[in-house]
C-alpha cells in the first residue's frame, strides 16, 4: 500500500533550539518511518523580514545539517532547500492571482508582525501564507504536521486548493490539487520560553536566555537553565495554570529523558528548584551530545551533506514538477515549446 505523504520545514533564521527539536523535528523522525516524508529548509520565508545575506547561507546549511543530526534519515525521507526548487515561487504566483486579498489581511501572524515592523513591513510578509500554501500543495501532501499556531495557515492552503483551484478549474470532478489535512502534534507541540512560561520559545526573541540552542555548549546550557524563570512553590507539577514555568520545564525534562509525564511528576513532586535545575541541565546536555557530534561530523565533511541535499532536491523537483504542470494546464497556460 502506498504510504501517505507529509511535508514539513522550518525557517533558517537563527540557530535551531530545543523547542524546534522537541516540538517538531523529533516528531518528524518518528513520522518518517510511517509516511513518505519531505522536509525542507524554508529559506524563501526567511527573507520576509530584514536579514543578513551571508548569515542566511550559513544558517540554511546549518539547519539542513541539524535535520540529519536530529535523526532525519535520507534513506527514509527527502531533505531539500526550498529556494532550490523554482516551482515554489511559480506556484506561489499562480495562487496569488486567485487568492482574495481579504483572506490575507485576516491572517493573525501578519497583524502581529506588521505592528512590530511598522512602515517597513514588506509585501512578502503579507503574502508568505500563500507561499506556505504552495509549499504544501506542490507535494500532494496528505497530512501536514502543525502546531496550534499554524492551523490557520493550513486552513488557508486547504481553502485555496478547494475553493480557488479545484472548484473553478477541475474537469470531470478530477481535483487538480490534493487538499491536505492537519496532523496536530500534541505532546511537545509548544515548548515555552525559559524567561516566560506563557510565551512560546522563539528564535526571534532578542533574549538569548529565553531558549537553549541545539548547538549550545554545556556551559551555556547550564547558565541559561540556572537563569530560567521559576516560582516560589516547592515541588514541581504539570497542568497548574498558575505555574506555567513548572509545566514547561518539567515537560522538557520528561521529553529529554524519554520518561512519561507521570513518572517525572512523581520524581519531582517533592524537590525544589535548586535540586531540579541541575537534573534538567544534565539531562539536556546528555540528550544534545549525540546531535552535536553528528552535526560536527557533517559540517566537517560537506560532501556527505551535499549528497543528501542533491538527492532530496532531485526527488522534490520531480514531484513538484508534476503538480505545477497540472496547475499550469488547468489555468490555461500554453505548453512549453521545445526548440
Amino acid at each position: 500500500m502506498t504510504k501517505k505523504r507529509i511535508l514539513s520545514g522550518v525557517q533558517p533564521t537563527g540557530s535551531l533550539h530545543i523547542g524546534n527539536w522537541l516540538g517538531a523535528i523529533r516528531n518528524w523522525v518518528e513520522l518518517q518511518k510511517e509516511y513518505d516524508t519531505y522536509v525542507c529548509v524554508v529559506d524563501l520565508h526567511a527573507i520576509t523580514v530584514p536579514h543578513n545575506a551571508e548569515k542566511l547561507k550559513s544558517d540554511t546549511l546549518s539547519t539542513a545539517a541539524l535535520y540529519v543530526a536530529c535523526g532525519m534519515d535520507p534513506r527514509e525521507c527527502s531533505i531539500f532547500i526550498q529556494s532550490h526548487i523554482p516551482a515554489h515561487s511559480e506556484l506561489c504566483w499562480l495562487l496569488n492571482c486567485v487568492t482574495p486579498l481579504n483572506w490575507m489581511e485576516r491572517m493573525i501572524q501578519f497583524k502581529e508582525k506588521a505592528l512590530k515592523q511598522g512602515d517597513n513591513v514588506s509585501l512578502g510578509l503579507l503574502d508568505y501564507p500563500v507561499l506556505m500554501a504552495a509549499d504544501i500543495l506542490l507535494y500532494d501532501a496528505d497530512l501536514v504536521p502543525v502546531g496550534e499556531d499554524q492551523k490557520q495557515h493550513l486552513e488557508l492552503a486547504r481553502d485555496i486548493a478547494q475553493q480557488r483551484i479545484n472548484s473553478r478549474f477541475s474537469k470531470n470532478n478530477n481535483p487538480i490539487l490534493k487538499v491536505p489535512k492537519p496532523l496536530i502534534l500534541k505532546e511537545g507541540a509548544k515548548i515555552m520560553s525559559l524567561c516566560d512560561g506563557k510565551n512560546k520559545m522563539s528564535k526571534s526573541d532578542p533574549n538569548e536566555n529565553s531558549r537553549i540552542g541545539l548547538l549550545d555548549d554545556p556551559d551555556a546550557i547550564q547558565k541559561k537553565i540556572k537563569k530560567a524563570k521559576t516560582d516560589p512553590h516547592f515541588g514541581l507539577e504539570f497542568s497548574n495554570p498558575e505555574r506555567p514555568e513548572s509545566d514547561n520545564l518539567l515537560g522538557i525534562y520528561s521529553m529529554v529523558t524519554n520518561q512519561s509525564r507521570e513518572k517525572v511528576a512523581e520524581e519531582c513532586s517533592e524537590i525544589g528548584w535548586g535540586k531540579f535545575k541541575p537534573l534538567l541541565t544534565d539531562a539536556v546536555i546528555t540528550s544534545l551530545q549525540p546531535i552535536q557530534q553528528k552535526y560536527n561530523d557533517l559540517i566537517k565533511d560537506p560532501s556527505e551533506l551535499n549528497r543528501i541535499l542533491k538527492e532530496g532536491t532531485n526527488n522534490a523537483k520531480t514531484l513538484s514538477g508534476h503538480t505545477l504542470q497540472r496547475v499550469r494546464e488547468a489555468l490555461g497556460f500554453l505548453e512549453t515549446i521545445n526548440i
